[in-house]
């Protein structure tokens, strides 16, 4: 930041951490699910929906619905990423604890 003004850098990665925050939110929720197929309708759902959100609230979608394009896959393998690190995790937690 230079004299205390915002540079165009700063502003696009606070509307690029909004989808891989989401994500992370949509994988720790999926990971509480039990159900493996509610858990994969969970994670598309949530997907489709906060990646519509982080489009609109960027300004994006105003510009171009293909936003959507980059903002969901976003979201969706923020979430996976972190499903996975959690599953991954959690035997290994389980097993310290013994």
């Amino acid at each position: 930041m230079q004299g205390g003004r915002k540079t165009g850098k700063e502003v696009v990665a606070v509307h690029e951490l909004f989808p891989i925050a989401a994500g992370v939110l949509v994988g720790i929720l999926a990971w509480r699910i039990a159900s493996p197929r509610l858990r994969a309708l969970t994670v598309v759902v949530l997907s489709v929906i906060f990646g519509t959100l982080a489009s609109a609230i960027s300004g994006e979608l105003a510009i171009s619905w293909e936003f959507l394009l980059i903002d969901m896959p976003l979201v969706f393998l923020s979430a996976a990423a972190t499903a996975v690190l959690l599953l991954r995790w959690r035997p290994v937690h389980q097993t310290e604890r013994r």
